[in-house]
């Protein structure tokens, strides 16, 4: 994009992470002829499973459904370095990757750890399990170095996996996940990536943002520790957290065609980079239609007290075509909490804008891209 001023300050203490984004687990499978069988052996049961070590929370899902891209990038672990394409998960909280030590079928066509060949690998004898809602992932707990850009994180606590749920992650076009939520989230207490970050003092500032391009544009990423002026144009508005788990904000309700349709006396929403879709209770779900023109009125989100925080949710973005099909960029889904029910607003809501995720300030800033 055009020249701006360095987000990063000087010395440089950000780390700007190119995002590439992947083939949907449906298109995998359609390439493969194993869509019809998948779809028999694995109906969707939108139920998370619960957090292993905390029953009422829950990371979640890495993109499951089907239709579902994925926008991941690529880190280092080890001395020397090996490389693996993680998402960068701001629903769930742990660094985990593949290892030599796993024997599952995804294991055997992605990029293994092998902590024999790194001279800087601490070992433990702690064990890690993560539930996610298409099964779970264990393994054992190490120390390392984990190179995110430029930016060298020591002794990074993370999962080497020794078994993973089903036959999802082999057709996956990532090796592991990066979490980004909160400690709270994390299992086995493993301390975040971004937290050891901000404690060792090699961000410039305690936040990181996300760009999520549209279609097949390239030019996404995640930037640790700074802001990019050039997508900050049209302004920010700041939300509140109303939890430090997942990036949980209020939503004051959801309108179309300036009639409320869900979420009328207020609900929670996490802004997720790991799920692609917009994800909401059944009935809200029923009130959105998409029509045979493959078009919708704009849906607009009420939050922090503001219309929509200025942000009507235009309908084109909302509509995935896919084999000359119209379906909506929406999933239903029931993630309890205790002030009831979440929605999630995946890629599908986070490409309309530049997102700030503040852990200095605990808020979300939202700028248009429009």
């Amino acid at each position: 994009h055009e020249s701006s001023p360095s987000p990063c300050g000087a010395p440089v203490l950000c780390a700007r992470i190119p995002l590439r984004k992947g083939k949907s687990l449906r298109q995998a499978l359609q390439e493969h002829g194993l869509l019809e069988r998948y779809l028999k052996e694995h109906p969707y049961n939108p139920a998370p499973l619960l957090h292993a070590t905390n029953p009422s929370l829950t990371p979640l899902t890495p993109p499951h459904l089907l239709c579902q891209d994925s926008y991941y990038g690529t880190i280092s672990i080890g001395t020397p370095p090996q490389d693996f394409t993680v998402i960068f998960d701001t629903g769930s909280s742990n660094l985990w990757v593949p290892s030599v030590y796993c024997s599952s079928q995804p294991c055997s066509n992605h990029n293994l750890f092998n902590p024999a060949e790194s001279s800087t690998f601490v070992s433990t004898n702690d064990s890690v399990y993560i539930a996610y809602g298409t099964g779970s992932m264990s393994g054992v707990l190490g120390y390392d170095t984990v190179r995110v850009a430029d930016i060298d994180v020591y002794h990074q606590i993370f999962g080497l996996s020794e078994t993973e749920p089903g036959d999802f992650f082999y057709y996956t076009p990532f090796d592991g996940i990066l979490g980004l939520a909160f400690p709270s989230l994390a299992s086995s207490g493993a301390t975040p990536v971004f937290d050891n970050m901000m404690s060792e003092g090699l961000v410039a500032k305690d936040l990181f943002s996300v760009y999520l391009s549209k279609n097949e544009e390239s030019g996404s990423f995640v930037l640790f520790g700074g802001i990019d002026p050039y997508y900050v144009r049209n302004g920010i508005t700041w939300i509140p957290l109303s939890a430090e788990t997942y990036w949980q904000i209020t939503m004051d309700s959801v309108s179309i065609n300036s009639m409320a349709v869900a979420c009328s006396n207020g609900c929670q929403a996490i802004v997720d980079t790991g799920t692609s879709l917009l994800a909401m209770p059944s009935t809200a779900l029923a009130q959105i239609e998409c029509s045979s023109q493959g078009s919708l009125p704009a849906i607009v989100f009420h939050i922090n007290g503001e219309p929509g925080a200025g942000n009507p949710h235009p309908a084109p973005c909302c509509v995935l075509q896919r084999d000359g099909s119209c379906s909506l960029g929406f999933q239903s889904v029931g993630v309890p909490t205790e002030s009831g029910e979440l929605w999630i607003l995946g890629d599908v809501f986070i490409r309309e804008y530049y997102v700030i995720f503040n852990r200095a300030t605990n808020s979300v800033g939202l700028s248009p891209l429009a």
